[in-house]
């Protein structure tokens, strides 16, 4: 069977020399890194300290929303930016916790971080990915939704005695820009039997639901820990957990969410509501909300038809939210070499749309972007608040998978309520 070899679907990123380890106070902005590099591929610019900072003020943000006493973890989720720099720039804020879905992912964050917290947040799992996540990585926290899926746990770790085992609960649909509700969770019912079930055979149980991707709305965890409260009520079992999800919002040119304060007041209210055990802690979830902003792309426009630019990134690279989702994202023009790094005066901004390098006419990116009428083949664009399921989202096809990392000094292109850093930080 040796002709049978593993390949990985996307090539990692290229670092470019000298930049992507420069001490903080030496890493250059954006226009700098696009002067030296004049980059042909597409190059992905990381904010080390926006990302630290961003999880800096979330953790805290959490924490205290979930009481000092009671306490509360941030899982990192590690599907919506695996990128290394990214995870150790989340480290350097303060996040010790990893939401994990697959064994890939689990034996990333383990590799990168021996002493971390690894939860094995899937509801469907391999048995190989069960066994090895147990026995070789010392992960002892799983999410299930489904009789068979503890079944499955149980006999893969031989009946271990030390596992955390969280219910995965169904939501109603909701109105997240990206609705969950209906590849996973146990209905009511169900979760109510999995609850107890779990009790009898593991030492930390708890129960865990998604409100949607990019939630607006800070009542709907309000709604969905009170469905969980009900759940827990009718069970009988005293929880060690309780999850409450990810979805937190950031900011896009059509869209500016509540402040972020607004989510975790929501969060305290409905935790208070509930009849918990004063041991019981509360978990969240987040992964656009501490990397979006935190990391930009720099395309290069190779044609100009009319309003349509042609440039050398698309849905099939790092902008596949920009394709059939429709998310707009902020951009600005790059021109380095005019006058003093682009400082001159720039023409009236006016909408274009993207074509991707492939071949394919799907590679197609509405936007409107707005950007200067004079953009011409050759110009540099950097496009905002790609550190959510940018990079991870690559692919290989038409051989359009080169590309390079920076890390920046710059602040983000687009601000969130709540969010903001101070200048020092970045």
């Amino acid at each position: 069977m040796g002709f049978i070899r593993p390949r990985s679907a996307v090539t990692p990123l290229r670092r470019a020399a000298n930049t992507s380890t420069a001490a903080v106070g030496h890493r250059p902005s954006v226009m700098q890194a696009v002067a030296l590099h004049r980059p042909e591929d597409p190059m992905h610019c990381i904010r080390p300290g926006v990302l630290a900072e961003t999880a800096r003020r979330f953790v805290g943000a959490f924490g205290d929303a979930t009481g000092g006493a009671r306490g509360g973890d941030v899982l990192y989720a590690v599907k919506c930016n695996p990128e290394p720099a990214v995870l150790r720039a989340l480290w350097d804020g303060g996040v010790r916790h990893f939401d994990v879905a697959s064994l890939g992912e689990v034996r990333l964050v383990r590799q990168m971080f021996p002493e971390a917290e690894l939860h094995y947040m899937h509801p469907v799992k391999g048995r190989q990915a069960i066994r090895q996540a147990y026995q070789q990585y010392g992960v002892r926290d799983f999410v299930l939704d489904s009789m068979d899926e503890l079944r499955k746990l149980m006999e893969e770790t031989d009946e271990a005695a030390d596992l955390g085992l969280i219910v995965r609960l169904a939501l109603p649909k909701g109105n997240a820009v990206y609705d969950l509700s209906g590849k996973f969770g146990a209905q009511p019912d169900e979760a109510v039997r999995l609850l107890r079930a779990v009790r009898v055979v593991a030492p930390k149980v708890g129960v865990s639901f998604h409100v949607g991707s990019q939630m607006l709305e800070p009542a709907a965890y309000e709604r969905a820990i009170a469905l969980a409260g009900r759940v827990i009520a009718e069970s009988g079992v005293a929880v060690d957990v309780l999850d409450v999800g990810g979805g937190f919002p950031v900011s896009y040119p059509d869209v500016t969410p509540p402040p972020l304060d607004d989510f975790m007041a929501a969060i305290a209210r409905g935790v208070a509501a509930l009849d918990l055990p004063a041991h019981c802690r509360i978990w969240c979830e987040p992964g656009r909300a501490l990397v979006a902003a935190g990391v930009s792309l720099v395309v290069q426009v190779m044609k100009r038809r009319g309003d349509e630019l042609f440039i050398n990134d698309g849905v099939y690279g790092s902008l596949s939210d920009a394709g059939v989702p429709g998310f707009r994202f902020p951009v600005r023009l790059l021109r380095p070499f005019d006058g003093m790094f682009g400082g001159g005066i720039e023409a009236e901004a006016v909408p274009f749309a993207f074509y991707g390098p492939t071949c394919d006419s799907a590679d197609r990116m509405n936007g409107p972007f707005l950007l200067p009428a004079d953009v011409r083949e050759g110009d540099w664009i950097e496009i905002g608040q790609l550190g959510a399921y940018g990079a991870c989202l690559r692919t290989a096809f038409n051989g359009f998978d080169q590309a390079r990392l920076v890390e920046v000094a710059d602040r983000p292109l687009l601000e969130t309520p709540g969010h903001r850093i101070s200048t020092q930080a970045a």
